[in-house]
């Protein structure tokens, strides 16, 4: 949670120069790349959502949840979400002890009453798996909460201040009683105030009662202006008191027109890492999507790719002169330098235009005298809309300059989007070239509007509404006629990808009609989405004849909210996923001595050695993966095992979302360039078995539905031992396949919060011949929206039996079930 953003006013930025400088100064380090602005609050829902997947690339520092059974929120407990958190590498957890409380503002009951709750914490905490990683936070905004700290009297304030230090060393104590080794933080403010930290500080050194993290808010626009005088007053504070420095965990950052979008997180996160200072994203809305970065359980937006990059940083960090420093909305960037790998990656975004990206000091010594430079683009896509692996832009082969010095450039770039260069030395050969296709975008609230309205949604002015392309959108199509004709032109003609931007109000799958040039082409159906300003994505193809054409989006089932198009020239998917930006483990090293191909070079992979590549699936299926080495590497994946020559395709099944693949050489010289995948998702020899075959107990039983794939779903499945769905299985062969169940389920517990949407996750025993696992089930938005969830599982050969249920509680409603072998 978080209290309202506060409002100030705030001077335009300046207007873009024709081309802007971002100076990049490798010479000039800052320290050790910390990783900490990528952090959530309530940002993990249970033991599952987001996926394994979703979460170890991202390697979060740190998170914040609620106590065990707290009762803010109906999930998101600390200890239970632990075991997904830490087995996928997190580093802590913040636990906001006062959401044990089920109101908000969190009703005051005394000081005595808060002390039996701090006891339970204290006691489930320190015996808690990983204790050690746990960090206390005793007070959710007390300038606010409780003691009004932020009274502008100076009498009342003091007054106030008073009660809460005096409870802040009551509760510090009493923690520590319990746990002795315990971390605790505070004081939590909802935004920075000078007064109140001066004398927190003060009275926390005198009676030694430090916290071991100093955390506060960073909840407006004006936080990416102000944040800077904020962290150098507050360490001039701790200096005059003669306070060694504390680490700082900014614990709430950002607003809804900030999250899921590349171009606004990486003006808060370069602010925050060049400081080196922790922090989490701010909880707007529901749990267990990282704060809007994550679609459904395990697909990437454009913000999980961002954090993606930002996991990638190695070495250290070094100085960045922007434009404008310290000021919204303006082109903003972070770098680093890791000698040892010979790279150097900066991450840029928040401006529209053209850039060129100064990089100064560029050692010949690490270096050599020329360099390949790789420029990528992660969009945004909506809250609910899948990204692709970031579109290369341009690879180039650049000369450093006698002064150490190469300059990239960067062209029309977009305000929404975050952009990554890579520089690693160039060998023989030239990279190839960046292969982009055609596109354009139209915004819904410049097209011919028929029974509709225009609004505007985040802006500064307005930072907690919902992020939308160009700030506006175009609802209220509600009408028999209503419509929206976009006006496109197109270079040639051919098969175009369409991509739609919306939002959907129904509480159902809903559908618009598409009309090209006033002939009804294609019924659109759009997912449900949390709520119309929730933008998701949906994408369809269009053929069109060069030139000239309108596209209508008119009025079908139910009612759905249009912000922007997107036309892309079709081409065959693919992504090439360079080796030497993955996560890497082992004894490797690094050979850049031939630029061809991505220009990237190889990573030498000796034995033990492993480099986990991210490879993202747009749906469900089988796809090509071919890797580029100089000799045979085994790939893992979904528990098989493979092993190609450099060339040879293998035919992967791959879930939709992320998917991790290991590989390791089969020589201690075994050099891998890339990981080449192409697909759109195969669905040839996968088994399908729709719910009418399962044999249905304990009162499961099929009830129809227009959603279902076959026109009935599995409902009323668990909640007791005797309810379930058995399904035998026919294998063409034993091994490693993915289990892919279509499920939906709409549980909630509305605590009558003012902004949180309160969802909840439902789960199922999954067993296959006698051998179960729990699996976790992400709400769909509605009970009418299937979505799909893989689970690795091992057949034998010939009939198997696989069983859904829940002895506890309710299963989702299950649409089917598929199997494929993860080896095609």
């Amino acid at each position: 949670m978080a209290a309202s953003p506060p409002v100030s006013p705030l001077a335009a930025p300046p207007a873009a120069a024709a081309t802007q400088t971002l100076t990049v100064d490798l010479a000039t380090t800052e320290g050790p790349v910390l990783r900490g602005a990528n952090g959530a609050l309530y940002g993990l829902g249970d033991d599952g959502v987001p996926s394994d997947a979703a979460l170890a690339p991202l390697k979060l520092t740190s998170v914040s949840q609620k106590p065990e059974g707290g009762a803010q929120h109906p999930n998101g407990d600390a200890i239970s979400v632990s075991k997904s958190f830490f087995r996928n590498g997190g580093g802590d957890i913040l636990v906001l002890m006062q959401d044990m409380y089920a109101q908000w503002p969190y009703e005051d009951l005394g000081i005595d009453d808060y002390l039996t709750k701090v006891d339970a914490i204290a006691k489930d905490i320190a015996k808690a798996p990983n204790s050690e990683h746990f960090i206390y936070v005793p007070f959710n905004e007390p300038d606010q909460i409780w003691y009004n700290l932020g009274v502008a009297d100076q009498s009342t304030y003091e007054t106030n201040r008073d009660r809460f230090l005096k409870d802040w060393k009551t509760v510090h104590q009493r923690i520590r009683a319990a746990d002795p080794k315990a971390r605790i933080a505070g004081p939590n403010e909802s935004s920075y105030h000078t007064r109140l930290l001066t004398d927190f500080l003060t009275f926390a050194q005198r009676e030694n009662v430090l916290p071991d993290v100093t955390t506060w808010h960073e909840l407006g626009p004006g936080s990416l202006r102000d944040f800077q005088g904020h962290h150098d007053n507050y360490r001039a504070i701790e200096r005059s008191l003669g306070i060694a420095p504390i680490p700082v965990n900014i614990d709430e950052y950002a607003n809804r027109r900030d999250l899921s979008v590349p171009g606004q997180l990486v003006q808060w996160v370069s602010m925050f890492e060049r400081n080196k200072v922790y922090a989490n994203q701010a909880y707007w809305d529901a749990a267990g999507n990282l704060d809007g970065n994550v679609v459904r359980t395990n697909i990437p937006n454009g913000g999980w790719w961002f954090f993606r990059w930002y996991a990638g940083l190695t070495g250290q960090t070094v100085r960045v002169t922007p434009p404008a420093a310290n000021t919204v909305d303006t082109l903003q960037g972070l770098a680093s330098l890791d000698t040892g790998r010979r790279q150097a990656q900066v991450l840029l975004g928040g401006a529209a235009g053209d850039t060129e990206v100064a990089v100064r000091g560029v050692d010949p010594a690490v270096f050599g005298t020329s360099v390949t430079a790789t420029v990528a683009e992660a969009a945004w896509s909506g809250y609910e809309g899948r990204h692709a692996a970031p579109r290369v832009l341009s690879r180039t082969k650049l000369t450093v300059a006698a002064d150490g010095t190469v300059t990239v450039p960067v062209r029309s770039l977009r305000q929404m989007s975050a952009y990554r260069v890579l520089l690693t030395p160039a060998g023989t050969g030239t990279p190839d070239a960046a292969a982009v296709p055609w596109s354009a975008s139209y915004e819904a609230e410049d097209a011919a509007i028929t029974g509709g309205q225009v609004y505007t949604q985040g802006t500064v002015s307005n930072a907690n509404g919902y992020a939308t392309s160009g700030t506006k959108d175009v609802g209220s199509l509600n009408t028999a006629a209503s419509k929206v004709e976009f006006t496109v032109s197109v270079p040639a003609t051919g098969s175009y990808d369409l991509a739609i931007l919306y939002g959907n109000q129904h509480g159902t799958p809903t559908t618009q009609r598409l009309l090209v040039d006033g002939a009804e082409t294609a019924t659109v159906s759009y997912p449900s989405t949390q709520n119309w300003t929730y933008r998701g994505k949906r994408e369809l193809p269009v053929r069109l004849t060069a030139g000239t054409h309108t596209l209508t989006l008119a009025k079908g089932d139910g009612e759905v909210t249009l912000d922007r198009i997107d036309l892309t020239a079709a081409t065959t998917p693919s992504a090439r996923y360079e080796a030497a930006f993955a996560d890497l483990s082992g004894p490797v090293t690094y050979d850049y001595r031939d630029s061809t191909g991505t220009g990237t070079g190889a990573v030498v992979l000796g034995t033990g050695g492993a480099a986990v590549l991210d490879v993202y699936a747009p749906a469900d299926g089988y796809y090509t993966v071919t890797p580029r080495s100089s000799g045979p590497v085994r790939l893992a994946l979904h528990g098989e095992s493979s092993t190609a020559a450099d060339g040879q395709a293998l035919t992967l099944y791959l879930v939709a979302g992320n998917n991790r693949i290991t590989a390791t050489g089969t020589t201690a010289t075994t050099a891998l360039r890339t990981l080449d995948v192409t697909g759109a998702g195969s669905t040839s020899g996968v088994l399908t078995y729709e719910g009418e075959r399962a044999r249905l107990a304990g009162g499961a039983r099929l009830v129809e539905s227009a959603y279902a794939s076959g026109g009935t779903y599995i409902g009323w499945l668990g909640n007791s031992t005797a309810s379930t769905a058995t399904f035998t299985v026919d294998a063409p062969r034993a091994g490693a396949y993915v289990l892919v169940l279509s499920y939906a389920h709409n549980d909630r517990r509305d605590n009558g919060h003012a902004y949180n949407t309160d969802i909840l996750s439902r789960t199922a025993t999954v067993t296959v011949n006698g051998t179960a696992q729990q699996v976790t089930f992400k709400n769909t938005w509605s009970w009418g929206d299937f979505w799909t969830l893989g689970v690795p599982v091992t057949l034998r050969q010939g009939a198997n039996t696989l069983t859904l249920g829940n002895p506890s509680a309710w299963a989702p409603d299950i649409d089917r079930i598929e199997l494929a072998p993860v080896r095609g």
